[in-house]
């Protein structure tokens, strides 16, 4: 690693393989429930002569079994101070600074808004796909809204699915490189309507009041029954403050989705492209015909902290343009389930005999995240560190052993359309043969 990726993991607890956890903060326990109306029913029906959800989930939960975990009492630069001297790489932040999910959820949450996909599938005319593609591009940008909260890094070989019967897809990721992390994700229609896969691989940068992340790795939609395959990769996700200040995200950069089957220039962002605007809870996010993003945050030196964008109440509709999707309203105490959308917070649910269904690597079997989301902070801060042990102590065996790892579900190859790196899913996980799953828990 370098100095730049050493330190963000210093600052943001993206923990190094090499650290000993030789620095910790005491974590304090929490208790509670949080209740929120339930009156809206998230029931899952069935999808032609298809079974229930194979994951086995009726109804899916709408609040977290505890309530988040005050950072109040935290600051990152209360931390580093007293880490002076000792080497960035073993510094372990508090697990207050997460979000009860793996990182592997974090990219299931592009799937909210998955009727986008189905829509465009539907639409006739290829710029009005475009149009339907292109929001879905940048609906994922959404979720993240105030959400200041790390998810936990995967564990090499680290797998995470997610069947959902009433949203009309399935999906599955994996972990696939720990240095660097590399996450892989294939999803797919359960009409055969749509494939959607790719890889990420964040670089970060440091900029000295805020920590930077390119996420690098190309995004591919197929769309089956038009022929159309479209490729993009994420803006740039930029977070403020981590040493002083209130933490706050700012998504940039110019996203150019690519049509790789229309005839004609198929670059698109000349044409479409997004705003997201920091909005209030219920302003829309609007996709539209002549703006794109802008160029970055202005990167200003000193030690006063970023001031934080005042929240808009809508967004200002350029005359011409084309309302193509409004956010999801979130759930009414969403500020005490980490800001997190009615389908984030279903995405860890386990229920009784689930275990026996799911790959024995899946997150949701992930004692650390599981003891969080129970509000056992403890618990979960005593396993992460056990994790991450285990994790240390597999990669010494194998290199005692001169063996490489061998993922399972996704393997090295090209994309089909650009040409360029890319992790493609080698299938058979919904077979559901286990067997030779790593013991990574």
């Amino acid at each position: 690693m370098n100095g730049e990726e050493e330190f963000f993991d210093a600052v943001t607890g993206f923990d190094s393989d090499n650290s000993s956890g030789e620095f910790s903060e005491a974590n304090q326990r929490l208790t509670g429930v949080i209740h929120v109306d339930t009156s809206k029913s998230n029931g899952i029906g069935k999808v032609g002569d298809r079974t229930p959800q194979e994951n086995g989930i009726q109804k899916h939960r709408t609040s977290l079994p505890a309530p988040m975990f005050t950072r109040s009492d935290f600051s990152v630069w209360s931390i580093l101070k007293k880490c002076i001297g000792l080497e960035l790489s073993k510094i372990t932040m508090p697990i207050a600074f997460n979000e009860p999910l793996s990182f592997l959820q974090r990219i299931t949450e592009y799937m909210e808004h998955v009727y986008l996909i189905h829509r465009a599938s539907r639409q006739p005319q290829s710029l009005e796909r475009m149009q339907s593609v292109a929001a879905f591009a940048v609906s994922a940008v959404a979720s993240q809204w105030e959400r200041t909260g790390k998810p936990f890094n995967p564990l090499l070989g680290e797998t995470y699915e997610l069947i959902r019967e009433d949203l009309g897809f399935r999906f599955i990721s994996e972990q696939v490189s720990h240095h660097p992390p590399i996450s892989a994700f294939y999803s797919e229609g359960l009409h055969q309507d749509f494939l959607f896969h790719g890889s990420i691989y964040p670089k970060l940068k440091f900029w000295g009041k805020s920590v930077e992340a390119e996420p690098r790795g190309t995004i591919t939609l197929e769309l089956l029954k038009h022929k159309e395959a479209y490729t993009w990769t994420n803006p740039t996700c930029c977070v403020h403050n981590v040493i002083i200040g209130k933490l706050w995200i700012e998504q940039y950069g110019t996203v150019e989705i690519l049509n790789h089957s229309s005839p004609g220039p198929s670059l698109v962002p000349s044409a479409l492209g997004f705003q997201t605007g920091r909005t209030g809870r219920e302003a829309p996010h609007v996709v539209q015909s002549d703006l794109i993003l802008d160029d970055g945050p202005e990167k200003a030196d000193g030690d006063v902290a970023d001031t934080v964008p005042e929240s808009q109440e809508t967004v200002q509709v350029i005359p011409g343009s084309k309302l193509l999707w409004r956010v999801n309203t979130r759930p009414p105490n969403s500020a005490q389930m980490y800001n997190f959308t009615s389908f984030t917070v279903s995405l860890n649910e386990l229920e009784t005999g689930m275990e026996k269904i799911l790959a024995p690597t899946d997150c949701r079997l992930r004692p650390d995240i599981r003891g969080m989301e129970n509000g056992n902070m403890d618990l979960a801060s005593q396993e992460k560190e056990r994790l991450e042990e285990k994790q240390r102590e597999a990669r010494r065996e194998r290199a005692r052993e001169e063996a490489e790892w061998q993922t399972r579900w996704f393997h090295r190859g090209s994309n089909p359309y650009t040409g360029t790196p890319d992790w493609l899913y080698a299938g058979g996980y919904f077979e559901r043969d286990f067997s030779g799953c790593p013991d990574i828990y």
